[in-house]
């Protein structure tokens, strides 16, 4: 996580330096930036209003969390406002770190969740006004963020919550084992998705997609659980690794976003068109040897040619297979001379 804490005064200041100090603690893999816009902390204040200072940390940042009044955090942050599914996570404490307000992006960014932790390092109260938090049910987009799903629409995650607050059933099926405790106002449905009856509301884990016939009343999440096997010749274009991959997924009905990483042999390691790709795309690339890709396990396709020229005798399908440390979801299609290869993570789950 990164975050940054805002502080206006020498009393926010000290209440700063000690929340820093607690988080870097607690949670070191965290990056915690400070931010003091105070005239009588000359040697620490910003040079730059503190407008400004929010404005350049408002879409880079995960977290945002102000010392002060709450009402100077809601004017700060008004004007950078955009969608929950994107805005940071904000926080405010009162200079005396006794409240801490969960602000903004309580469930999709984290906010109920931050506020809370901050609250038991410093000795405060949190306040959290959610209604789902409220009652103590069940949220959807906190669920989401915890278990890295995609909200594939907002609006019907919206309607999830109402159904929920107003104690009506919301059903799951899951393509993901689920773990923990299923949470009041949520059943298993096992009737299978084409039977579901238009009124009722299902909350679907899939990463496939599904019919529109069938999407009335479902909330469809995301999971980033597959990995595409890449083989390719030398030069090949980032447009049209593209194209194959794009091509792929459509046939085999599989979402875009539940791409998780691109894998091929290492001899493709520096290949600009699948760094290109994979950098626009924000996934990682990873390459095995030869040696690494001839123990994977299972059943491949054969190519002589390849394995003239790599050494093992299909790259697609194994490198998918032992990136995603499960099993192939598609074998080998070739598309302009650019093969592809899915493959589905067998550690994938979701957790309540």
């Amino acid at each position: 996580m990164e975050a940054v804490i805002f502080s206006c005064s020498q009393k926010a200041y000290l209440l700063q330096k000690r929340l820093e100090g607690k988080w870097v603690l607690e949670q070191p893999e965290s990056e915690v930036r400070c931010k003091v816009k105070c005239k009588s902390l000359p040697e620490f204040s910003e040079e730059k209003s503190l407008k400004e200072c929010v404005g350049e940390c408002f879409s880079q940042a995960d977290a945002l969390v102000f010392i002060g009044a709450a009402g100077i955090a809601v004017r700060l942050i008004a004007p950078f406002l955009g969608h929950k599914s994107k805005d940071p996570a904000v926080v405010v404490l009162d200079e005396q770190g006794k409240f801490c307000i969960s602000l903004l992006s309580g469930h999709a960014g984290g906010a109920n969740e931050l506020a809370r932790q901050i609250a038991e390092w410093i000795g405060a109260v949190p306040v959290i006004t959610t209604a789902t938090d409220r009652e103590g049910k069940f949220a959807v987009d906190e669920f989401a963020r915890k278990n890295a799903l995609l909200i594939t629409d907002w609006e019907m995650a919206k309607q999830v919550s109402v159904e929920i607050l107003e104690g009506r059933k919301v059903w799951v099926d899951s393509e993901l084992p689920l773990e923990g405790e299923m949470p009041a106002g949520l059943s298993w449905y096992q009737d299978g998705i084409a039977k579901k009856n238009a009124k009722e509301m299902l909350l679907l884990i899939s990463y496939h997609k599904v019919p529109a016939s069938f999407l009335e009343n479902t909330l469809c999440l995301v999971p980033k659980v597959v990995v595409v096997g890449v083989g390719c010749r030398r030069g090949t274009t980032k447009e049209k690794i593209a194209d194959a991959v794009r091509l792929c997924l459509s046939e085999e009905r599989i979402w875009t976003d539940a791409v998780c990483m691109v894998a091929s042999i290492d001899l493709k390691k520096e290949e600009a068109g699948l760094i290109a790709y994979c950098r626009e795309k924000g996934v990682p690339f990873i390459t095995f040897s030869s040696e690494e890709l001839q123990k994977a396990a299972g059943e491949f396709s054969s190519s002589h040619f390849v394995e003239e020229v790599t050494g093992v005798p299909c790259v697609c399908e194994r490198s998918a297979v032992l990136a995603a440390e499960g099993e192939l979801l598609c074998h080998k299609r070739v598309y302009d001379g650019v093969t592809v290869a899915l493959a589905v993570k067998q550690k994938g789950k979701a957790v309540f």
